[in-house]
């Protein structure tokens, strides 16, 4: 009887160590350089230039071999661009909920190659121009690198890029670049 009460307390507790280095859970924020891409706005007399916004949210790294992870964030990020011309100047703002997924191909312990695609759905438009439609549902791509500082620890530059409009009456796609610092619990 002790054997099995052993036994079974060993199980247990390999089983939380191995589950605890399979999958980590923690939190990243960050700083956007946004802009938008398209022609919507090339008129000459209009000049387009990009935010700087944030990100902020949940991460998640799940092992599946040695140097290879898989990473599902839950993310708020702003995008947008800021439009000028020569009476006025507005400002196109898009808070979008963000879901990337992405592939870390670990070149080192501690620096590794992140690729993944981005679903990301519209919460909020505050702008000082009057999109009338603007798509409530955005597919993009994002590629970068990351760096475990510690264990713990990280930080990731990434570039994202929208595949889909931003608006139903207007060609214009968000452009991101994404600089994060993030730890694991």
């Amino acid at each position: 009887m002790k054997k099995i009460i052993l036994a079974t307390a060993l199980f247990i507790a390999t089983s939380a160590s191995v589950q605890a280095q399979l999958l980590k859970i923690g939190v990243k924020a960050g700083v956007n350089f946004a802009n938008q891409t398209g022609d919507a706005f090339d008129a000459p007399d209009v000049d387009k230039e990009g935010i700087t916004s944030y990100h902020a949210g949940l991460v998640a790294e799940i092992k599946l071999l040695d140097k290879f992870s898989v990473q599902p964030e839950l993310l708020y990020s702003t995008q947008g661009a800021t439009y000028k011309n020569a009476v006025e100047e507005f400002k196109n703002e898009l808070g979008y909920l963000s879901i990337p997924v992405m592939a870390k191909f670990y070149l080192t312990d501690s620096f590794s190659l992140e690729v993944g695609p981005q679903a990301s759905f519209l919460l909020n438009q505050k702008d000082d121009v009057d999109f009338e439609e603007p798509e409530t549902f955005e597919f993009g791509l994002n590629a970068g690198l990351g760096f475990k500082i510690t264990e713990n620890f990280f930080i990731q530059g990434r570039y994202g890029l929208g595949l889909t409009e931003a608006s139903k009456d207007a060609d214009i796609k968000n452009s991101t670049i994404q600089l994060s610092a993030g730890f694991m619990f």
